[in-house]
């Protein structure tokens, strides 16, 4: 169920019922779980604006009442930024949600985006006490949804502070790469007095969060309302700007006068299968669709020129979170029918349950246990089609997934017009290649130590750089251990 003005009176029934009540865990325990409301599916797949419509407060105070306030708390451990969640929770119950606001941006300055984006089922709620005692991560307290209303709640009030700068220190800290990492960087420095530059290759700012994460999951007026407050906090941006190449790492400090330097540029190269015809006119990158759709707004075909293959048939690989923005982009980009192929089955898919069940709702056709050998195209180069092998579950692999088993003699010929390769990112390789001394793995990622410091004096690095492709609350994490260890060089 999804409509927001029947879920919004049945959480005000239950909210009634509380009142003057002193609640036991078994009282907790038996609240229910406050859906999602959301666009109708078949409204939502021909429009680009978001899926999910928020809770209502009554809705976020229900929830907030979940919480067992257990001592040890869990889920802050769970939450890469450390949140005091159980604190939270309590002033949103309460309905003291400027209180519950004030707790969350302690660690978290995007907490608008990790409400929308962060896999919470895997981090903070797959640990939460009461998901734990109800024997299913889905009844766990939705943490991700409370914090996206409070965020929200905020935001449109036009009250969202911005922090204390503390006196100036007349040290200068580069950013490279404004993305998660970069960002919450740059605000953790700048909080400590010292002057922050951020150098971002596109011309706007938030990494993955502009070109990667599809305007329906993520509004991009979000993305921009927190650069902005980072302007207000004195924060400049170097926008169209390639570090590495238009400037070698090393002239931050030698003519810039920088003393340190955080690196943050993430995994930017796609990852390919390496099989025949990978190169016919309708294969793209999943890198590449996204940021044409997302930041260069190819959706808005009436409001921008940006070039865009107008497809019938889409066939999308992989099975995380890029494979459901890709297809669900697909979709909403015009195309009559698009499939997902993915070797596993839906139980070991990487992707959020959340996006996935979406996608389903709104058309998008799975392949379990599929898998293209080749990519099949005519004498003008253009794709045709995919010839597929199917698989079967086999042994557990070391991530514990079941490991696909090729099924000799399955494959068979099914005609597409485009194929989104969306199987992963490598790290970008452009600064390991162009400043001396940097060490990286065999990956291409940058090392690090347990304070993401980097082999070269003065430089941090983290988020997908350090990581691989990762989230977005990950790369915040390492951001804020990034910008712990710069302050205290810096003093």
């Amino acid at each position: 169920m999804h409509d927001k003005t029947q879920l919004k009176a049945e959480a005000k029934s239950v909210l009634d019922g509380l009142k003057g009540k002193t609640l036991s865990n078994k009282d907790r325990m038996a609240i229910p779980v406050q859906d999602m409301p959301c666009q109708e599916a078949a409204i939502r797949a021909g429009n680009m604006e978001e899926v999910a419509i928020g809770y209502s407060e009554e809705q976020a105070r229900v929830e907030a009442y979940r919480c067992l306030q257990c001592k040890n708390a869990p889920c802050i451990s769970g939450c890469p930024v450390s949140i005091d969640i159980p604190g939270f929770l309590r002033l949103s119950a309460e309905g003291d949600f400027t209180g519950a606001a004030d707790v969350i941006r302690k660690t978290n300055l995007l907490p608008a985006i990790c409400g929308r984006v962060c896999p919470q089922e895997k981090q903070c709620q797959l640990v939460c006490t009461l998901g734990k005692a109800l024997k299913s991560v889905d009844k766990a307290v939705q943490i991700g949804r409370v914090e996206r209303y409070i965020a929200d709640r905020e935001r449109t009030s036009g009250q969202s502070p911005i922090p204390e700068i503390a006196a100036p220190t007349g040290k200068r800290v580069a950013v490279v790469g404004a993305g998660p990492a970069g960002m919450t960087v740059a605000a953790d420095v700048r909080r400590e007095g010292h002057e922050v530059v951020i150098f971002e290759a596109f011309q706007k700012p938030g990494g993955v969060m502009v070109y990667g994460i599809p305007e329906f999951r993520l509004p991009k007026a979000i993305v921009s309302e927190e650069a902005d407050k980072l302007r207000a906090m004195g924060v400049k941006f170097e926008l169209n700007t390639l570090i590495g190449r238009t400037i070698p790492l090393e002239t931050l400090f030698k003519e810039d006068g920088f003393d340190a330097v955080f690196i943050g540029v993430g995994a930017g190269l796609p990852k390919f299968m390496n099989i025949p015809g990978e190169n016919y006119v309708g294969v793209f990158s999943a890198n590449e669709y996204l940021t044409r759709a997302n930041l260069m707004r190819a959706w808005d075909q009436k409001r921008a020129a940006t070039p865009i293959y107008h497809s019938k048939r889409v066939a999308v690989l992989g099975g995380g979170n890029v494979a459901m923005d890709s297809a669900r982009m697909a979709l909403r980009l015009g195309a009559e029918e698009v499939h997902v192929l993915y070797r596993r089955t839906r139980e070991e898919m990487p992707a959020r349950a959340e996006e996935v069940e979406h996608a389903m709702e709104e058309g998008i056709i799975f392949d379990f246990l599929s898998s293209p050998t080749e990519i099949l195209g005519n004498e003008k180069g253009r794709v045709t089609g995919l010839r597929v092998l199917s698989y079967e579950l086999g042994q557990a692999d070391a991530s514990g997934r079941r490991s696909p088993v090729a099924i000799k003699g399955s494959e068979q010929d099914v005609a597409f017009d485009t194929v989104i390769v969306a199987i992963g990112n490598d790290s970008n390789p452009l600064l390991a290649k162009t400043t001396k001394g940097l060490a990286v793995d065999k990956r291409g990622q940058v090392l690090v130590d347990e304070n993401q410091k980097t082999s070269l004096d003065a430089v941090w690095a983290g988020g997908d750089i350090v990581l691989g492709a990762a989230t977005v609350i990950l790369a915040m994490g390492e951001g804020r251990r990034a910008a712990a260890a710069i302050n205290r060089y810096l003093i």
